[in-house]
């Protein structure tokens, strides 16, 4: 088992990572007759998006000798009503100002981070849109 996850009423659910002990709780959202005091499940499914994007990027970078440190990820994630489910995530993936890269190193964790098991296990409705800040390469000749 992965989890242990509790009802707790009110729409909030406590769940427990089995390996770890950490635990997270979320709540309904509040255009879902919840409080909107925690993340939501689906919140948390684009977040899952975020966090596994960057890190299958972190993986590669680090068999590559690079240090990604400091990089960002918004997600912005977007509803249908009929039925209700996600629709949309929009994915900003912000490097530090003071990062450059080559720019295979660059194509090369882009396309890591954009094929993570995460983004490859969402319905294939679901609208996903990446985007990248600062994602400085370095043209000089070698």
């Amino acid at each position: 088992m992965t989890a242990t996850i509790t009802y707790e009423g009110n729409l909030r659910c406590s769940a427990t990572h089995l390996q770890s002990g950490t635990s997270i709780e979320t709540d309904a959202p509040t255009d879902n007759r919840g409080k909107g005091e925690r993340f939501s499940p689906t919140d948390l499914v684009c977040t899952a998006l975020g966090t596994c994007m960057i890190t299958t990027m972190g993986i590669k970078a680090n068999d590559m000798g690079i240090e990604l440190k400091g990089v960002t990820i918004d997600v912005k994630k977007y509803m249908a009503a009929d039925p209700r489910r996600i629709s949309k995530i929009d994915v900003v993936l912000s490097f530090p100002e003071n990062m450059t890269l080559e720019e295979k190193d660059m194509t090369i964790l882009k396309r890591t981070g954009e094929h993570c098991p995460v983004i490859k296990s969402l319905h294939p409705d679901v609208e996903v849109n990446i985007s990248y800040v600062n994602d400085k390469v370095n043209t000089a000749a070698s």
